[in-house]
């Protein structure tokens, strides 16, 4: 009697144990997204052959990178609980400068592209710093920023575009390694390192510990305004790095409607990957996946022909379910724990 009933617990902790990696597994937002990318490229591809061609998806390999970059910088902020509502205009702002840098003042590329870096990263300094020190609203700081850049962009150009740009931004905008675009490159590379700082380093888990639980982590002596600032920071950098690449890709200095908007594509992107935006919770891995979706829908519906005016109601859509899915996961993961 007591050498059964010993047993029978004994049979359920170990098809537990069995069954514990597969539910893990359902658990992880990334898989939900991973997928949905390989079920809209494999649809795409046998409705049109042309989707899955070498022209295009070098292409889809440019705007990836573009849209990749802004996505992992606002990411990061996201992580900490913040949100950074001037990661477009500031793009456009960067590829403004940069070309004004270049052509108006006649630096050379490189110090026109130090210098826009430098301006993008004491923006990035100003909001971490008006976020942790004087405890203002991310949202608020990222407002401001994003009105004044895009203001900033036209009271330098007047609304004309700025020509003549170097060839050292062509070159690093259009250039092709062994047929694969080098901003797809440059691309994997930003997201490799984000990905060994935010699961390899004592300090990228002291920004999800900063995200997660702010008060826990300054009692356990984390520096969370530290943490906060360098994302901002970060964020800030990577905008302008992406506007060097769309530069680069255009040729010329456009104000008109460069980066505009951008910003909510990156948020769809965090989101649609696995972040929370309540913070501390999401990975690089969903992060590039959530970008990929986005670019598949984009440049599938292109490839349908599909009016254009619909675009912005899918990817609504394809939002609304990820932010849903991610609360009843949560409910789900809390009601197991």
């Amino acid at each position: 009697m007591n050498t059964s009933t010993a047993a029978a617990p004994t049979a359920a902790v170990t098809e537990d144990k069995r069954r514990r990696p597969f539910v893990r597994l359902l658990e992880t937002p990334e898989v939900g997204v991973v997928a949905a990318c390989v079920v809209v490229f494999v649809a795409l591809a046998l409705d049109k052959s042309s989707f899955a061609g070498a022209v295009n998806l070098q292409g889809m390999g440019f705007d990836l990178a573009q849209y990749g970059l802004i996505a992992i910088g606002e990411s990061l902020v996201i992580l900490t609980g913040g949100i950074d509502l001037s990661v477009g205009a500031l793009l456009g702002t960067s590829v403004i400068l940069m070309s004004w840098f270049d052509v108006r003042a006649g630096l050379p590329p490189v110090v026109a592209i130090l210098l826009t870096l430098l301006i993008a990263g004491a923006v990035g300094l100003v909001h971490g710093l008006a976020v942790t020190r004087l405890k203002m609203a991310p949202f608020v700081v990222t407002l401001v920023t994003y009105t004044v850049a895009q203001g900033v962009t036209l009271a330098i150009t007047s609304g004309t575009s700025i020509t003549g740009i170097g060839g050292t931004f062509s070159d690093l905008g259009q250039t092709y390694v062994a047929q694969v675009p080098l901003p797809l490159i440059l691309f994997v590379v930003v997201a490799l390192v984000a990905w060994f700082f935010l699961e390899r380093t004592y300090a990228g888990r002291q920004v999800y510990a900063v995200g997660g639980n702010p008060e826990a982590a300054r009692l356990a002596g984390i520096r969370g305004d530290r943490r906060v600032v360098s994302m901002y920071v970060t964020s800030s950098l990577l905008s302008a790095f992406a506007g060097i690449l769309v530069l680069g890709r255009m040729g010329v200095g456009s104000a008109s409607g460069v980066g505009v908007g951008w910003e909510l594509s990156a948020i769809a992107a965090a989101v649609i990957g696995g972040v929370s935006l309540v913070g501390g919770q999401g990975r690089i891995i969903g992060i590039v996946a959530g970008t990929i979706l986005l670019e598949l829908i984009n440049n599938g519906l292109t490839t349908l022909q599909i009016n254009p005016n619909y675009t912005d109601i899918v990817l609504g859509c394809v939002l609304g379910l990820a932010i849903t899915a991610d609360r009843l996961r949560a409910r789900s993961i809390a009601r197991r724990g």
